[in-house]
């Protein structure tokens, strides 16, 4: 069964969630190759939320470093707030 890992970073201003968002978008794939998807939603002017789906924990456990290297060379966070879970559904059209 998929996990996902969702992490909700709340910056300073819209302006450094905007770079974020670019910079995510460009990087991320590079970045994750593990992961089943990504996706990145640039909400309520300074918040952003990326969402990672793994095929299991070991795989996202070894995402973990380079998480940790992207989120330390992003200027501008207030707060970075992680949840993780099992995905139950993962529908598309």
């Amino acid at each position: 069964m998929s996990v996902a890992r969702i992490t909700t970073i709340t910056f300073e201003s819209n302006e450094a969630a905007d770079i974020a968002k670019k910079s995510y978008a460009q990087n991320a794939p590079n970045d994750f190759p593990e992961a089943e998807q990504l996706l990145g939603i640039h909400s309520e002017g300074n918040l952003f939320i990326a969402v990672s789906l793994y095929a299991d924990n070991e795989a996202m456990e070894r995402a973990t470093a380079t998480r940790g290297k992207a989120l330390d060379s992003i200027q501008g966070i207030v707060l970075v707030d992680t949840k993780v879970g099992t995905v139950e559904i993962n529908h598309t059209n």
